[in-house]
């Protein structure tokens, strides 16, 4: 659809403004059987992960290690036999919550919980838990973090009967104490945290602080430790993911999710970490890897802070990898719009390249570039010399806007409408009304990202990438995702590496990060 106005400018001469408006379709996702469809849910119930497709090869279930407390150890194999059964949904059933039809009707597999696979960190004459927590809020952190490393240690090195996943079962309690604490920082990093906040209230509008805050480092991350960080990198050395669990999932009560939507997406993402492959996209074109660049910074060992690329790629078939490029000294006057070196850039995109064709045994015919600040000339020639020998390379940058639509009735645009203007400037709604679901599942106005795009294809085809990239979390069942998975899990990847130092990664792998 295509609308031409005119308005008055400053000179009081007419200004003809041309809309060009189109709605993409909703992404298509292969599954194992024939079907493809937009909600993993469906897909999931009528043909099951793609990976069924391998064959006979797959092992017929996934073995689980349960660490925590002998209560909640206990509650989570319970939740786990829970989830081996049908559970309906609370209410009234709709398209967006769904029955849960059971672990092994949705991905062919069964859940194995031995007990000689968990470990208890309290009994009743011992209970290294609650000596792990006393003391200071920072040195209980770091206690509670050895202890349930060492138990996660113990498991991945067995040479027989090693888990494919290990449950961290963390109650509310120690999530009151130590789920956050403030690092023991130095001068020159309190004063750095204070640079990272006056940049990001001189450089942004505050409209936009809560978009970017998914995905960009803030002050309070530099001079905070997470738990959920610290213990994926800890498991990041063992080699052998986990997936945390908190009383909110294995409770029913009123804060909730209901019990159908909390195993939903506690069943995809363990099974995406245990090494399934849920859903993918299907190969309309030519092989892919799509690449988010953003920024985080570490601290060496050395004590010295530096800013670090991060790169989040990801191949046609969802394989998904993250390399660290490298750090640069930090400046005083450094803003929040960093750029690369054109050393830098190029560095960075020929270690994904070498981690692709390691993984997928060849080099892609096409590679997208995604970042939340535009690519400077250096940054564009260090791109360009790495994949020089890739036949299309795309570079897209996407802004928050302040550009809205309204839509004649009571729903926003829906999701994949793309807006361009004056055939100059597009913007793209990846949240907003979804004919899946009927509804627009939101609490305020839907904000588009502008698509600025470099390279051989228009920002249509960019937006298009980034709409179907967005179905492509498999930490979660929910379609509801604003951002491409190649941005999305930036501030959470920068702060596990964080945790991991600046050794050397001995796993890339994306299931150790989400």
């Amino acid at each position: 659809m295509k609308l031409t106005t005119s308005r008055p400018s400053t000179t009081g001469r007419a200004m003809t403004i041309d809309l060009s408006i189109i709605e993409l379709s909703p992404p298509r996702l292969q599954f194992g059987g024939a079907i493809t469809h937009s909600d993993p849910k469906v897909g999931l119930l009528a043909a099951g992960p793609f990976d069924l497709r391998f064959g006979s090869a797959r092992k017929d279930h996934i073995h689980v290690g349960i660490v925590g407390p002998a209560d909640q150890v206990v509650a989570a194999r319970r939740w786990l036999d829970r989830c081996s059964l049908e559970i309906p949904v609370l209410g009234n059933a709709n398209l967006l919550k769904r029955p849960f039809p059971g672990f092994a009707d949705a991905f062919h597999k069964q859940l194995v919980a031995p007990e000689s696979s968990s470990i208890a960190l309290n009994f009743d004459t011992n209970d290294n838990l609650a000596r792990a927590l006393q003391g200071d809020a920072y040195t209980a952190f770091q206690n509670v973090v050895d202890l349930y490393a060492d138990a996660h240690t113990r498991l991945s090195s067995r040479d027989l009967n090693r888990p494919d996943i290990i449950l961290m079962c963390i109650p509310d309690s120690v999530f009151a104490k130590v789920g956050s604490v403030e690092r023991k920082a130095t001068e020159e990093e309190r004063k750095r945290a204070k640079t990272i906040q006056r940049t990001r209230e001189s450089t942004q509008l505050d409209l936009f602080d809560d978009i970017l805050d998914e995905v960009e480092q803030t002050s309070e991350d530099f001079l905070r430790r997470d738990l959920r960080h610290a213990l994926k990198a800890r498991a990041l050395r063992n080699r052998l993911p986990i997936q945390l669990v908190t009383d909110a999932l294995l409770n029913d009560t009123s804060r909730n999710q209901d019990p159908a939507t909390r195993a939903w997406n506690f069943a995809v993402g363990l099974y995406y970490k245990a090494g399934g492959v849920p859903w993918r996209l299907p190969p309309n074109g030519p092989d892919t890897c799509f690449v988010g660049i953003s920024f985080h910074h570490f601290r060496t060992t050395q004590r010295a802070i530096v800013r670090s690329s991060l790169a989040q790629a990801f191949s046609s078939n969802g394989e998904g990898f993250a390399i660290r490029g490298e750090g640069v000294p930090v400046e005083p006057n450094q803003s929040r719009n960093v750029h690369l070196s054109e050393l830098q850039a190029f560095q960075i995109a020929q270690n994904v390249l070498s981690e692709y064709e390691l993984r997928t045994g060849g080099a892609p015919l096409r590679v997208v570039l995604h970042k939340t600040s535009y690519v400077d000339a250096a940054e564009r020639a260090g791109f360009e010399a790495a994949l020089k020998d890739i036949p299309i390379v795309s570079m897209v940058t996407l802004v928050p806007s302040l550009f809205r639509l309204m839509r004649y009735g009571a729903y926003p645009p829906k999701v994949g409408t793309v807006c361009t203007v004056n055939n100059d400037r597009s913007f793209l709604f990846t949240s907003g009304f979804m004919p899946e679901l009927g509804t627009y599942p939101g609490p305020h106005i839907p904000q588009p990202f502008e698509v600025r795009c470099l390279g051989s294809e228009n920002a249509v085809a960019a937006a298009q990438d980034v709409l179907n990239l967005t179905r492509m979390n498999w930490n979660t069942a929910d379609i509801r995702g604003k951002w491409p998975v190649s941005l999305s899990f930036a501030r959470r990847v920068g702060g596990i590496l964080d945790e991991y130092g600046d050794e050397d990664l001995m796993e890339t792998s994306f299931r150790y990060f989400v």
